[in-house]
C-alpha cells in the first residue's frame, strides 16, 4: 500500500511539473459535461426523424444491413440461401404477431420487429392458416344459414380452398412487389426518403393479415351487421400497421403522391377483406327450380331438387 501511495504522488508531481512548464495547456475535467455537437443536437430536436434515419440506413442500421448481407451471402440456388428467410424462433414470431394486432401509435413496425431479421416463416403460415380458415368458415356459414330447410342438401365446396389460396397469396406477394417497385422508383426521384427491402414489405403484409384469422372464424355468425362490424374493426387494426409503416417512406415525397400511395394501400387492403366476406360468406344462393320430367303415359312427374 505504501508503494502504491508513493507511486501516485510521483505521478501527481510529474503532471504538476508539466502543467507548470506549459501553463497554456488545455485540461479536461471528467466532471464537466460533454458538449453535444450541433448535428446531434439538431437530431435530438427532431425525435420523429430518428426512426427515419435508421430506416434510411444510417447509424446502427448500417451494421444490421451488413450482418444481413453476411447471412444471405450464399448463392440463391442453394438451400442455405432460403434457410435464412426462415431463421426465426417462436418468441420472435409471437412478438411480431402481437405487434400487428396491437399497433403502437407513432412506432414503425419494421423498426420495432422486422429490421433486425425479416422472415418468411410467419407470413407463409399466416397466409396458409387464413386460406383454410376462410374456406372452412365459409362452408360452415353456408351450412348454418340453410340448416333446417327440407330442400337443402349440404355439399362441401372444396373449390373455395383454391380460390382463397389464389386470392390471399396473390395479394401477399404481388401487392408488396408493386409497392417495392414504386418505392424504388420514387427513391430515385426524391433523395433521402425511407426505403424498404422487398423481404421487409412482404413480412409486413404477411403479419398484417393475422387479424383476419380470428375475424374469419367469427364470420360464421349468421348476422350481417356483426360481420361488417368485425370487418371494420379488423381493417382499423391491420390498416393502421400499414399506414404507420409506409407513411414515413412517402411523406417526404410530393404531398399528393404520398396521400395517394397510402390511400391505395388502404383501398387494396379493404378490397381484400370486403371481397372475402362478400364471396365466401354473403354470396347469394341461387334457387334452382326442380326439373320437370315427362312420363311415358302422358303425365308429368316433378322431381324434388336438393
Amino acid at each position: 500500500i505504501a508503494c502504491l501511495v508513493m507511486y501516485l504522488f510521483a505521478e501527481f508531481d510529474d503532471a504538476a511539473n508539466l502543467l507548470a512548464a506549459n501553463p497554456d495547456a488545455t485540461t479536461i475535467s471528467i466532471d464537466e459535461p460533454v458538449e453535444i455537437p450541433k448535428n446531434q443536437h439538431s437530431r435530438l430536436q427532431e425525435p420523429g426523424r430518428e426512426e427515419d434515419d435508421e430506416l434510411l440506413g444510417t447509424d446502427d442500421s448500417d451494421k444490421t444491413e451488413l450482418l444481413a448481407g453476411q447471412k444471405k451471402s450464399a448463392p440463391f440456388w442453394t438451400f442455405e440461401y432460403y434457410q435464412t428467410f426462415f431463421d426465426v424462433d417462436t418468441y420472435q414470431v409471437l412478438d411480431r404477431i402481437k405487434g400487428s394486432v396491437f399497433p403502437v401509435p407513432g412506432k414503425n413496425f419494421v423498426r420495432l420487429y422486422i429490421r433486425s431479421n425479416p422472415d418468411l416463416y410467419g407470413p407463409f403460415w399466416i397466409c396458409a392458416t387464413l386460406v383454410f380458415t376462410i374456406a372452412v368458415s365459409g362452408n360452415l356459414s353456408n351450412f348454418f344459414i340453410h340448416l333446417g330447410k327440407p330442400t337443402y342438401h349440404y355439399v362441401p365446396e372444396f373449390r373455395k380452398v383454391s380460390i382463397a389460396a389464389t386470392t390471399i397469396y396473390a395479394y401477399a406477394w404481388l401487392v408488396p412487389l408493386a409497392l417495392w417497385g414504386f418505392l424504388m422508383w420514387r427513391n430515385s426521384k426524391v433523395m433521402n426518403i425511407v426505403s424498404y427491402s422487398f423481404l421487409e414489405i412482404v413480412c409486413v403484409y404477411g403479419y398484417s393479415l393475422f387479424i383476419y384469422i380470428p375475424t374469419a372464424i367469427l364470420w360464421i355468425i349468421p348476422q350481417k351487421v356483426v360481420r361488417w362490424v368485425l370487418v371494420v374493426f379488423s381493417l382499423c387494426l391491420s390498416g393502421s400497421v400499414l399506414v404507420m409503416t409506409f407513411w414515413p417512406a412517402v411523406r417526404d415525397d410530393n404531398r399528393r403522391i404520398a396521400v395517394a400511395t397510402v390511400a391505395t394501400i388502404l383501398l387494396l387492403h379493404a378490397l381484400l377483406a370486403v371481397g372475402c366476406l362478400a364471396y365466401f360468406f354473403d354470396a347469394p344462393e341461387l334457387d334452382i327450380p326442380a326439373p320437370i320430367i315427362p312420363a311415358h303415359n302422358g303425365t308429368t312427374v316433378i322431381t324434388k331438387s336438393h
